[in-house]
């Protein structure tokens, strides 16, 4: 009897602290929920910047290769803008060069036909050499090629080549009474100056 005592009071024992834990273990649970709740940042894990105190190599490096790319697209954009200038500047220094070469058949022309009389204008071959002289003049004027202002003009040194000058009572002073040599100008650009006579 002494020894069915003995493992019964073991039982309860044994019940009872179990029990104990287990109110101790579901007590201590509740309350690291609670402190979580307060503190969520506590359970966070830091960061791996945080930890180097550096930032990442691979964000600097694609930084720098950024700026790099965004260098070079600038330069090449200058590159380009400063080549096609100077296509464009060439071409017009060759075109003016080939104007100025055109200019003197240009004035053969017009002697030729100014020397002629109005019989001999109506022979065929004097039509087709002012036909020519035509063709020429409209193929000047559409590459913007136009003669200067010159009889009756005040005299311009920028665009008057002065040869000889003339005293003129019926002429306004510094003004230009006589052309000897046309002049043009290409895109407002003088190819050759004219030469005149100016009255005093």
């Amino acid at each position: 009897m002494a020894e069915e005592s003995m493992e019964k009071n073991m039982e309860e024992t044994a019940d009872y602290t179990a029990e104990e834990q287990t109110d101790e273990a579901v007590e201590a649970a509740e309350q690291t929920e609670a402190q979580t709740e307060a503190d969520p940042q506590e359970t966070e894990e830091p960061k791996a910047e945080d930890e180097k105190g550096k930032p990442d190599k691979k964000d600097a490096q694609i930084e720098e290769l950024t700026d790099r790319v965004k260098r070079q697209m600038a330069e090449f954009e200058n590159f380009r803008k400063r080549s096609e200038k100077e296509k464009a500047g060439m071409f017009e220094m060759g075109a003016k060069s080939v104007i100025e070469q055109l200019l003197p058949v240009v004035d053969n022309f017009e002697r030729g036909l100014a020397g002629l009389s109005e019989e001999a204008k109506k022979d065929p071959f004097a039509e087709g050499v002012e036909k020519i002289y035509r063709q020429l003049e409209e193929i000047l004027t559409k590459l913007d090629v136009k003669p200067i202002e010159a009889v009756g003009a005040p005299f311009d040194p920028e665009l008057h080549n002065a040869v000889m000058h003339v005293e003129d009572e019926e002429a306004e002073e510094n003004v230009i009474v006589e052309e000897f040599l046309k002049g043009y100008t290409y895109k407002d650009q003088v190819v050759r100056h004219s030469m005149v006579k100016v009255a005093n």
